[in-house]
C-alpha cells in the first residue's frame, strides 16, 4: 500500500507540469488556434518545438513574438499580440511549448 501511494504521487508530480501548462494554455486562449500535435489555424506546439530545436535563443524570439504578434513564419495568417499574458506565464508556455514532442 505504502509504494503504491509513493508510486501515485511520484507519478501525479511528474505528470503535473505538463498538464498544468496544457490548462495555462487553454486559459489564455492559445488553444483557439493551436493544437498540441496538429495543426489548426496556427501550427502545432509539436511542431514550434522541432522548428526551434537546438536554437538557443528560442525562448526570447517565442517569447517576443507570442507577446507583440507577429506573422510570415507559419504562413500568411499572422498571430495577434497576446499582452494579456502576465511574464511568468509567458515564459512557462514558452518553455511547455518548446518541451512539446
Amino acid at each position: 500500500m505504502k509504494k503504491a501511494l509513493i508510486a501515485a504521487i511520484v507519478l501525479g508530480t511528474l505528470a503535473s507540469p505538463a498538464f498544468a501548462n496544457l490548462q495555462m494554455a487553454q486559459k489564455y486562449g492559445c488553444t483557439a488556434c493551436h493544437d498540441v500535435g496538429t495543426k489548426k489555424i496556427g501550427p502545432a506546439f509539436k511542431d514550434i518545438a522541432k522548428k526551434y530545436a537546438g536554437d538557443k535563443s528560442a525562448e526570447t524570439k517565442l517569447t517576443a513574438k507570442v507577446k507583440k504578434g507577429g506573422s510570415g513564419v507559419w504562413g500568411t495568417m499572422p498571430m495577434p499580440p497576446q499582452a494579456q499574458v502576465n511574464d511568468a506565464d509567458l515564459k512557462t508556455l514558452v518553455k511547455w511549448v518548446l518541451a512539446t514532442k
